[in-house]
């Protein structure tokens, strides 16, 4: 019999299916499911580097679900499945070890730092979405079509208090955006999260790029 995730009701199941399919449609990262005393965080990353010299920013959507309090767990799945319960998620047999598992950002200690609004951050998603598809030229390589997305996913948005255009790509793609909302934004350590009603975006950065000066050493350095 295969490994199951046991939720509380069936609407839990249901939003738990939603977030695993969007989070497929993104990327082939999974999603990382984390369970303890009754409650589940599902992560996904919706931006992330692929190699020392790629700037796409980290960019990770997280929902935060009701599961049974007996259920522990932190594995990373490609996909679930539904079962004849309609509670009960069948997991694969395996799971994924992505690289951006190993840089989680931190469960407390976070300090709002502002807001910004969610109809602001749906007209940042629509901006990049149409500046990505206008900008890829016709054949353009997997390699050039990266690079366009980094730099216009990773750049700084004044409308979004400086943080990188990728939080309303992943925002939209999550579908956490509905209605008018004023969003929180709040900081830990190198960490920025933005708290939807729907779920939480969170952001990693900013990455240090270049040489550290060098500094002199003995008596007159």
């Amino acid at each position: 019999m295969s490994p199951q995730l046991v939720l509380t009701d069936a609407p839990t199941a249901k939003d738990v299916l939603t977030f695993v399919g969007r989070a497929g449609r993104i990327s082939d990262e999974g999603v990382r499911l984390q369970a303890d005393g009754g409650v589940l965080a599902l992560s996904a990353a919706a931006l992330v580097p692929r190699g020392l010299f790629d700037h796409t920013p980290t960019v990770l959507g997280m929902r935060v679900v009701h599961a049974d309090p007996e259920l522990v767990c932190d594995v990373v799945i490609a996909s679930l499945a539904a079962t004849d319960d309609e509670r009960v998620l069948d997991l694969p047999a395996t799971g994924l070890s992505p690289a951006w598992v190993g840089i989680a950002p931190p469960r407390g200690d976070w300090q709002r730092v502002g807001s910004v609004t969610a109809s602001v951050v749906a007209q940042r998603a629509q901006w990049g979405i149409s500046a990505v598809a206008h900008g890829a030229a016709d054949g353009a390589g997997e390699e050039a079509v990266r690079s366009l997305r980094a730099a216009i996913w990773g750049e700084p948005d004044d409308d979004l208090l400086g943080l990188p255009r990728g939080v309303a790509f992943a925002a939209d793609a999550f579908g956490f955006i509905s209605g008018e909302e004023d969003v929180a934004v709040m900081r830990s350590g190198r960490w920025t999260r933005l708290a939807f009603r729907r779920g939480h975006v969170l952001t990693r950065g900013p990455a240090a790029i270049g040489l550290t000066p060098v500094r002199g050493t003995g008596a007159g350095g």
